[in-house]
């Protein structure tokens, strides 16, 4: 792989990013419930560099850089998958279904659980609802008490197809419904504020052009960015407290790899390549058409960060993607074996974390990246999944169980299954700490926000 500059072309935005300092609520946030005085003691009054990394007009800064992470949040009952609809469950049999898929997995049967049903208007159609209204709402409140001066999106902004979906509906309307009309609370309350997204797989569904017309419709967006090549860096914060994020197309970089998806055995640990491949239960991922790399623009994106990391002389380096690398979600382990292998050396030796979604739950593991540098001497990876933000999805408990048995270097530090949430992510420039504090949302819709778990963690890139 040859190690060349790869730097892709962003489109930058005439817009400056602000702190969003504690204030009163607007009449937007009346329907918003209140955190607890304990859970909001603390903001801090951060301004950011101008987003053009081109630009050497900096602002006055403080030191600490805080954010918004979350994934998986375009999904909407309004636009559910085409077997929904052609194969219609009610209600019972749409959870009795859900049940027996848990059960063919060997996941405990005590720990069963489904989203919130819904049921579509004069009919016995079920789906599961969405939660990213709520989980907008949410976020709106944790942003009026502590600082939230920019948002990453993980991916799968747009379910279940992508933009340009073969579904007779609208794509403007589409996007407006999907990835704008649950952020409106937090743009209303932070007009400022960007989203940097990132794509996941369902964005890349429907074709090439789909993604196109994501990244077209971003560009279009006050609050949005997204690099038309998928993949993309920028810096943020005063020289000398502050981040350059790589953001990473991982759809392309696995769709790139030949591998096999292979089913677990009964006591949840993961089932051998060569007697899957004999008794025919391994199952190939093979990427549609469209999604295969063109002129090995895969291995141009590992280069790029590589390169991108090596080189970059900003206090702490963040990468994130869609695709996890560690979960224990118990159906995403082949891509994560793939996506280790592909970055890890790069993230161990440079990066001060990684963040995805993929999973519809909350996670945190860290890597002690002994896997790969046999001589590491700095502290362990921090691994953030916030895939939370519409869907819901169950943890496999055995299987987590498993992972800790025989991977050293893995550590399940914390998750929460069968929820809508995302995640508040500090840089502290003070303590030289990565502090990530995790919320979630009732299911009642109502968007309260919840504390759920918070964690520090030391800096660790050069």
């Amino acid at each position: 792989m040859k190690n060349q500059d790869v730097t892709p072309r962003v489109k930058q935005k005439e817009v400056k990013l602000q702190v969003i300092k504690p204030k009163k609520l607007s009449l937007v946030m009346l329907s918003l419930s209140l955190l607890s005085v304990a859970i909001i003691a603390s903001c801090s009054n951060t301004q950011l560099m101008d987003n053009n990394p081109d630009s050497n007009k900096a602002y006055k800064a403080t030191d600490n850089i805080s954010f918004l992470a979350f994934g998986d949040g375009g999904y909407h009952v309004d636009y559910p998958k085409t077997k929904h609809i052609k194969n219609p469950r009610n209600k019972a049999d749409f959870i009795a279904d859900e049940k027996e898929d848990w059960l063919a997995d060997y996941r405990p049967e005590a720990e069963f659980d489904h989203a919130p049903i819904y049921v579509y208007p004069n009919t016995n159609t079920a789906t599961e609802q969405g939660g990213a209204e709520a989980v907008g709402l949410a976020m709106t409140e944790v942003c009026i008490y502590k600082s939230c001066q920019f948002a990453i999106q993980l991916g799968d902004n747009i379910y279940p197809d992508g933009a340009g979906a073969d579904d007779g509906k609208d794509d403007q309307k589409r996007m407006d419904d999907l990835i704008l009309s649950p952020l409106m609370p937090l743009f209303t309350e932070n007009p400022d504020l960007m989203v940097y997204s990132a794509l996941g797989n369902h964005d890349w569904k429907s074709s090439r052009q789909g993604v196109a017309l994501q990244t077209q419709w971003m560009a279009e967006q006050k609050n949005f960015t997204l690099d038309e090549q998928g993949y993309y860096k920028y810096t943020l914060g005063s020289k000398g407290n502050d981040v350059e994020f790589f953001v990473l197309d991982t759809n392309m970089l696995l769709s790139g790899q030949t591998f096999h998806e292979v089913p677990l055995n009964s006591d949840g640990s993961e089932g051998e390549l060569t007697k899957a491949l004999k008794d025919g239960s391994a199952e190939l991922e093979q990427a549609d058409a469209h999604e295969l790399p063109i002129q090995n623009e895969d291995e141009q994106q590992l280069a790029w960060l590589e390169l991108g990391l090596e080189n970059s002389t900003a206090k702490w380096k963040v990468v994130y993607g869609h695709h996890i690398l560690w979960s224990i979600g118990g159906s995403k382990y082949s891509e994560g074996h793939v996506l280790r292998e592909l970055l890890l050396p790069s993230l161990c030796q440079y990066a001060d974390a990684y963040i995805a979604g993929h999973e519809h739950d909350l996670e945190l593991i860290t890597d002690d990246c002994s896997s790969y540098n046999t001589n590491n001497t700095r502290p362990p990876l921090p691994l953030i999944i916030s895939g939370a933000a519409a869907k819901m999805r169950g943890k496999h408990t055995p299987f987590a169980e498993q992972q800790a048995k025989r991977y050293s270097q893995y550590k399940l530090h914390w998750s929460q299954s069968f929820v809508w949430g995302f995640a508040h992510v500090e840089l502290n420039n003070q303590d030289d700490a990565l502090k990530v504090e995790f919320y979630t949302t009732p299911r009642d819709r109502s968007g309260k926000a919840e504390l759920a778990a918070q964690f520090s963690f030391d800096k660790r890139s050069d």
